[in-house]
């Protein structure tokens, strides 16, 4: 079926976590190895949500990053004052959007019902559209599964708010990973290079395996495809 929705993951998707952290970082006045701090409280995010995947109870991002940049300034060796790490906390509600997503988004809606699919808490979403001046019919997140991407029930659940089913939806990423899952369930996968997500350090290939893959350079291109067929 043709896609009605598309669902788009948001960080490293539709915004540039790493500089904006990174300048987060350096407006602080502690002098450290951001780039490699930043760097390494992303890798730490995953094996995060895993074990709170393994556990029963849910916890929001802001819960997780704290977490996680306590043990990363750990192995770093530094030693922030307490609202410098909250400040840095509160840099992820504030991440500058890649140049061709307020673009793309809107010429998306022309089309498509759009939403955010993202494990970034409502609240914290809600927070970084309004930073970016970002539009989407909706605000969706892993929240309302009470659990984490890739876990199939957040995928489904996105599908169910939008009283859709999962083949008439497009999951939109930059990470294989989370594109295999929804592929799986009969969503449409489309892969999103961005080759600066990471300061342009080798970045995750398309997952070519997955049938009916659409790639793309940004959501402008996507948005010129036309009808997904």
């Amino acid at each position: 079926m043709r896609p009605r929705a598309l669902l788009f993951d948001v960080f490293g998707t539709l915004v540039d976590w790493r500089s904006s952290l990174v300048a987060a970082g350096e407006r602080g006045g502690v002098e450290a190895d951001w780039p490699a701090v930043v760097d390494d409280w992303r890798r730490a995010y995953l094996p995060a949500l895993e074990r709170v995947r393994a556990g029963r109870t849910w916890r929001d991002f802001d819960s997780i990053h704290h977490e996680t940049l306590s043990d990363v300034l750990q192995r770093h060796h530094l030693d922030l004052p307490p609202e410098t790490s909250d400040r840095l906390v509160r840099g992820w509600r504030e991440l500058r959007p890649w140049p061709d997503v307020k673009p793309g988004l809107l010429a998306l809606r022309e089309r498509y019902v759009t939403a955010t699919l993202s494990n970034g808490h409502v609240a914290l979403l809600v927070d970084l559209l309004r930073y970016g001046d970002l539009r989407v019919d909706a605000v969706l997140s892993a929240e309302l599964a009470e659990s984490y991407k890739p876990d199939p029930r957040v995928y489904l659940r996105g599908a169910e708010l939008l009283r859709l089913p999962a083949a008439e939806v497009g999951m939109v990423a930059a990470h294989a990973w989370d594109l295999r899952e929804p592929a799986a369930l009969g969503m449409r996968p489309v892969f999103v290079r961005r080759p600066d997500e990471w300061g342009g350090a080798p970045v995750n290939d398309p997952p070519t395996e997955l049938a009916g893959l659409v790639v793309v350079d940004s959501l402008v291109e996507l948005a010129e495809l036309g009808e997904l067929g």
